[in-house]
């Protein structure tokens, strides 16, 4: 493995009733925050009420921002940091899953800037600071929880764009499996389906002797495979959604990729699609991911084999490489299906008429992306045409 330093700053505060957590840290900030929610779902089950109160107690002065999209827009962005700069806002709470939380760390940072949000996301301008801010999760699925990374989309120029900083990582999260228990069963899926793609990104790599993190990362898609079918029979069953919760904050906090970086292709062209067609992340993740395997599968048979064999249980025996490694990226796929994700693009009404623009978004940041074998924007037009 590579040489690594890991840190990672964020306190992490889990299980049920933590929320009183919320009287302890926030004072340590400020008391003038910025609530940031999405469309209304933590008012009907009784999360925003909860943390109001916790504030109350306090006597913080409390600001909100409400109405974040499933893909944050840079609008919405730009709308808290501008009640930051006007009230003077000394902390920000996210209440909510990833989007509402990347919105929050776009917020954070573009609060200490003179430069546009844009412009900060896009890498023209450097981060230089940002406000503290806490998270109260209530889905699980991005990790964005528990670390520095954010996705923002411009919704004018149809662009989706991942970035982060030091300064954007949360002061504390607040994870209490109670909060997702009302999460719809679709947005349960997309989640899981997002928790075991991030656990994927990693696991595609070219670095020797990670034989730990090979672990880890096999240990959490059996997890999640294993109780999937379990929560989406159960969904109000308090350890389903506690192992899924630690589930999606381990797999992508840093600790899987110690020693290595993964590929993040996958991630890439799904971030184009949506930039396009504003489609759900775990639905677009479900579609392509199985092909971008099947795409450059050749680059490290092993690799694939070993997926198949240690998390699908697949037999070897008598078999070449090819087929064992083909077989687990069909039984990626199967798994995928039985919990009810989307397996081609047509599904959310996307046919060939867009694969083009949406290739070209590919590579708007470089002509080339992904770590393990690199693409260029033939290859998304290949993978996007055999996703149709």
């Amino acid at each position: 493995m590579n040489n690594f330093t890991y840190y990672n700053p964020t306190k992490l505060i889990f299980g049920k009733g933590q929320l009183e957590a919320l009287t302890t840290e926030v004072p340590t900030y400020g008391k003038k925050v910025l609530v940031v929610y999405g469309g209304g779902s933590i008012k009907r089950n009784g999360v925003y009420d909860n943390v109001m109160a916790k504030l109350n107690e306090i006597g913080a002065e409390v600001h909100e921002l409400s109405g974040v999209e499933p893909n944050p827009r840079v609008t919405t962005a730009r709308r808290g940091i501008e009640i930051c700069k006007k009230e003077g806002i000394e902390f920000l709470l996210a209440v909510g899953g990833g989007s509402t939380i990347d919105c929050t760390k776009a917020i954070a940072a573009g609060a200490k800037s003179d430069a546009d949000i844009w412009d900060i996301v896009t890498k023209k301008a450097e981060v230089t600071g940002a406000l503290p801010f806490g998270t109260v999760l209530t889905i699980a699925a991005t990790g964005s929880e528990m670390n520095r990374g954010s996705v923002i989309t411009n919704w004018e120029l149809n662009e989706k764009h991942g970035w982060g900083s030091p300064y954007t990582s949360p002061k504390f999260s607040i994870l209490d499996p109670a909060h997702t228990m009302s999460v719809p069963r679709d947005q349960t899926v997309y989640g899981m389906v997002d928790i075991m793609s991030h656990v994927l990104e990693h696991y595609f790599h070219h670095t020797s002797n990670t034989p730990i993190q090979d672990r880890f990362c096999e240990g959490i898609l059996r997890t999640v495979i294993e109780t999937a079918p379990k929560l989406l029979s159960d969904l109000e069953n308090y350890e389903y959604r506690e192992t899924i919760m630690l589930s999606g904050t381990l797999a992508l906090n840093d600790m899987l990729n110690m020693g290595y970086h993964g590929d993040w292709a996958t991630h890439n062209l799904e971030h184009a699609v949506s930039a396009v067609h504003d489609i759900p992340h775990g639905g677009g993740l479900a579609i392509l991911f199985p092909h971008w395997m099947n795409h450059v599968m050749d680059e490290n048979v092993d690799r694939f084999k070993q997926l198949a064999i240690r998390v699908f249980d697949v037999d070897s025996n008598g078999k070449s490489d090819q087929d064992v490694a083909k077989e687990g990226i069909a039984r990626l796929r199967e798994f995928w299906n039985s919990i009810g994700a989307p397996d081609k693009l047509a599904d959310y009404d996307i046919d060939a008429s867009t694969v083009s623009k949406m290739a070209d978004k590919t590579v708007v940041v470089r002509p080339e992306y992904g770590n393990f074998m690199k693409l260029n924007k033939e290859d998304s037009e290949k993978i996007y045409q055999a996703s149709l």
